[in-house]
């Protein structure tokens, strides 16, 4: 009897496992799917969000609005780096770059508690000019002028 328990049970922790595995391979499956396919050609730094602050004000600014682009571009596309200079006088200027062109730019006063609200703001408007950087990009073809011209 204690015989066909250990093998009961060895057969039942056996089903679990393979189950188990069954439902994972379910799972990566479904992923996969839904995962959109790369190209060998595709930029494999897309997406990034580089940080080039300097001060605590502007590392605040970098993650709040770090995290409000991240919902923004979900299928990561655009890759945009945060630049800062700080000065004793004006604060913090911070400006967001786009393909080496600036797409938002302004004074961070010294007061940390605005960083949050005003990097969210941010981003919107980043999107919203990096979006429509891309669509003057692709409407306009120019031979006199090159890709980083336009």
């Amino acid at each position: 009897m204690r015989r066909w328990i250990k093998h009961g049970q060895a057969a039942l922790f056996t089903l679990g496992w393979v189950a188990a595995y069954a439902a994972t391979a379910q799972l990566d499956s479904d992923l996969l799917q839904k995962r959109p396919e790369r190209s060998v050609l595709d930029d494999p730094l897309s997406g990034i969000v580089v940080n080039r602050t300097v001060t605590v004000l502007g590392n605040d600014f970098y993650q709040y609005f770090a995290r409000a682009w991240r919902e923004k571009d979900g299928d990561h596309r655009y890759s945009i780096s945060v630049h800062e200079r700080p000065s004793a006088r004006w604060g913090s200027e911070i400006w967001v770059q786009y393909r080496q062109q600036r797409v938002f730019h302004m004074f961070l006063s010294p007061a940390r508690q605005a960083a949050k609200e005003i990097s969210e703001q941010a981003a919107q408007l980043v999107y919203e000019n990096v979006v429509n950087s891309e669509i003057q990009r692709m409407l306009v073809q120019s031979q006199d002028l090159g890709e980083e011209e336009l």
